[in-house]
Parts: structure tokens; sequence; C-alpha cells
């Protein structure tokens, strides 16, 4: 046996031993049930008012920025 017969054994091994471990992974593997524990926050909500104004908090895309601004619809 040559260098080279040792070197592709080698790998056909670590080959093989990834796949059955990663075989094993996907179908012996716990299934998780992932479910959220809150509900999801409005994006637009009314926070207070102003000078006969309301003030609106607006969240972009769910991120933890607030945005604030005036709506004087009267």
């Amino acid at each position: 046996m040559n260098r080279q017969d040792y070197y592709r054994a080698v790998l056909l091994g670590v080959i093989v031993g990834m796949s059955f471990l990663s075989l094993f992974y996907v179908f012996l593997s716990p299934e998780e049930d992932v479910k959220p524990t809150e509900p999801p926050k409005p994006i637009i909500e009314v926070v207070g008012t102003y000078k006969e104004c309301d003030v609106v908090r607006y969240t972009p895309d769910n991120s933890a920025r607030y945005s604030y601004f005036l709506d004087c619809k009267k």
C-alpha cells in the first residue's frame, strides 16, 4: 500500500463517517416545537397626547428602535 492509497482510504473514511453522522443527526434528533412566548408588539401605537395631537410610536421592521411623530387629525 503506497502513500496515495493510504490518503484515499483516510479521505473515504472521513467522508463515510461524516455522512453517517449527518444522517444520524437529521433522522434521530428530537423535534423541537418552537412557539413564541408572547404575541408580537404592534408596529404603530398611540402612546400619549400633546397639544390636542396624538403621539404615535412607530417601530420599523420590529426592531428595538422607536420613532415618534405627532398625528394631528383634528
